[in-house]
């Protein structure tokens, strides 16, 4: 369990969220970027990519030689000729249809094997610095925005890569070659059917131009609309407790109406493209009859030969409609691809050299923070904990408690002040020190799809199973999983075993021992349990502990009772701090909720 392994919750982030949909998206890449992007993965594929290419070159010259083919036919016909001499022409038909069906399906498959490979690359680009990035980053530009693109995003640019590019190539280079066939047969067949490309050049300009920034805030809006989603279901209880159901019902309408009227304005802007397509094959094919009408008569063609060229042009209407209707595709797919790719390509933060954390001291002086400029939510926060020491904070709903774990644990940066772990501060330790300096466990823990050691290897990948045993006993967890039907190899998480709130807790827990990081934040680690699996994960958590530099965010008093200091916040400061005993003989704030606390138990 590291510090940066899970998203942190609680009354101060909850407030945040709300907000986090007007917040900072994560980069999307220019388009330079992103095609610098992909040469680089195309970077040691260039060899198939030519031989892909060779291929399909070969089985789209083969399937040019079928006008010429039926044009000798008709000339046969038109000159009286037997029977019998059709026989070559139409077995060469046979080979030609025979030998471009298997070109095509063996060029295609290269094509399509060579973008899900870079496809894979790219995903597992985007998953490693996704992985990595700050949770303050993320959560100022809201989990839906990240979702939507590992999701989404990667959907739309799969399926480009799967169907879009291979018939993008083959479509290419059938427009590309039947224009050199036509220009074979007689160089004003090909004149006339160019007297389309201007019509199909303007068209292709002007979709372009709107198409473009059009996906792109397509592809945003679907992201805040998915954002605004999450906020308001993840959130619910909190909208329900400050009667907020209206105000985010009106903010989900407001979303996804931009979200649909974005959607009309690409379906009419399709609808017109195409239109506008329709009318240069009616250009381009009523030129090329009149030039063959013309050459007939002035025997400069034969009829056959007019015929051939109609089909050449004919044949061009679907690789045309399909290259100029992939313009659609590509734009949705290169909107995708500039939002992975603006992700994958986020500068690693450094690591080189970082000082490594030694000792479990934590200091924070003068902390202050705010989610929202000028709406501070802690002001002026002092703490020091020494080696081994157990802190617990506690305050009100909203005091600040989550505010100070998350700072502690390195997940924001404080507003104002500083935070030192070991002696070093807290911004001058990459990630890596930081993840392996502090472990932060929340009430919501993610029990990962797969067996149950894999799971507890995340923390600690070569631990050997009776390490992972006796993780698992430290915390109490040891007798249920060995009570499962594979034990510590049951498949657990979606589509597995089942684990209760309790065990998903005990398992973070054995995370943190596996982990053994020298200071521990347990932020309400127990509230969702009920009062038997409370006193189980208090337990738990007082047996992880064990050893550790610790501050806990308590849920229960009780948790506070058994600390070695207790810190009571209220609005954002520190306004108490002793014992228990202390605090309680005080007879100030924490008297008044221990009070409270004993006489509800």
């Amino acid at each position: 369990m590291t510090a940066n392994e899970q998203t942190v919750t609680g009354n101060e982030g909850q407030e945040s969220d709300v907000t986090a949909t007007s917040g900072r998206l994560l980069p999307t890449a220019s388009g330079r970027e992103t095609w610098a992007a992909v040469r680089g993965l195309l970077r040691g594929r260039r060899l198939r990519a030519l031989g892909a290419f060779a291929v399909l070159v070969a089985a789209t010259t083969a399937g040019l030689l079928t006008p010429p083919l039926l044009g000798r036919i008709v000339d046969l016909v038109a000159d009286g000729q037997p029977a019998g001499a059709l026989t070559t022409p139409v077995v060469l038909l046979v080979v030609v249809a025979v030998v471009q069906g298997g070109l095509t399906a063996l060029g295609v498959a290269m094509v399509a094997g060579l973008g899900e490979e870079m496809l894979a690359r790219l995903r597992e680009r985007f998953v490693a610095r996704a992985l990595r990035l700050p949770l303050e980053q993320v959560e100022r530009a809201g989990s839906g925005d990240l979702s939507a693109r590992v999701t989404a995003d990667v959907a739309i640019v799969a399926e480009a890569v799967r169907r879009a590019l291979p018939q993008l190539a083959r479509a290419g280079l059938t427009i590309v070659l039947t224009l050199v066939g036509l220009a074979l047969l007689d160089w004003r067949f090909m004149l006339a059917a160019l007297l389309a490309v201007p019509v199909q050049a303007h068209t292709v300009r002007w979709y372009v131009r709107h198409a473009i920034p059009l996906y792109a805030e397509q592809r945003i809006s679907v992201g805040t609309q998915q954002q605004q989603l999450l906020d308001t279901v993840g959130g619910a209880s909190t909208v329900r407790a400050f009667r907020l159901a209206d105000r985010h019902v009106d903010l989900v309408t407001e979303r996804s109406s931009a979200t649909v009227t974005l959607a009309l304005q690409a379906v009419r802007l399709i609808t017109r493209f195409f239109g506008r397509l329709n009318l240069a094959e009616y250009i381009g094919l009523s030129a090329v009859l009149v030039t063959g009408f013309v050459l007939v008569r002035a025997d400069a063609a034969s009829i056959g030969t007019a015929a051939a060229a109609a089909l050449y042009f004919h044949n061009l209407f679907n690789p045309i409609n399909i290259a100029l209707a992939l313009v659609d595709d590509a734009q949705v797919a290169a909107a995708g691809l500039a939002r992975l790719v603006g992700v994958a390509s986020l500068p690693a933060s450094p690591e080189t050299g970082a000082p490594q954390v030694v000792g479990g001291s934590v200091k924070a002086a003068g902390l202050g923070h705010s989610y929202v400029p000028g709406h501070p939510v802690l002001r002026d926060v002092d703490l020091h904990i020494e080696p081994g020491e157990r802190v617990a904070l506690v305050g009100a709903s909203g005091a600040g408690k989550t505010t100070v774990a998350k700072l502690v644990a390195g997940i924001h940066r404080p507003t104002a002040g500083t935070v030192h772990l070991g002696g070093l501060r807290l911004d001058e330790l990459g990630p890596s020190a930081t993840g392996g300096a502090v472990a932060l466990i929340t009430q919501e823990v993610h029990v990962f799809a797969g067996r149950l050691d894999d799971d507890l290897r995340l923390a600690r990948p070569g631990a050997t199973e009776p390490e992972l045993r006796a993780a698992l006993d430290r915390v109490g967890a040891l007798a249920w999983a060995d009570a499962l039907p594979n034990g510590v190899s049951t498949v657990v998480g979606e589509g597995g075993h089942e684990l209760t709130v309790t065990q998903a807790q005990q398992l973070a827990l054995a995370r943190l021992v596996l982990a053994g990081p020298p200071i521990a934040v347990l932020d309400e680690a127990t509230a969702d349990a009920g009062s038997a699996g409370a006193r189980v994960l208090e337990e738990a958590a007082t047996a992880a502990l064990a050893g550790r530099t610790a501050l806990v965010v308590a849920h229960r008093l009780t948790q506070a009772a058994s600390a070695d200091r207790v810190i009571v916040l209220e609005a954002g400061r520190v306004v108490e701090s002793g014992t228990h005993d202390e605090l309680v003989a005080a007879g100030g704030r924490y008297a008044a909720l221990w009070a409270a606390w004993s006489t509800t138990r």
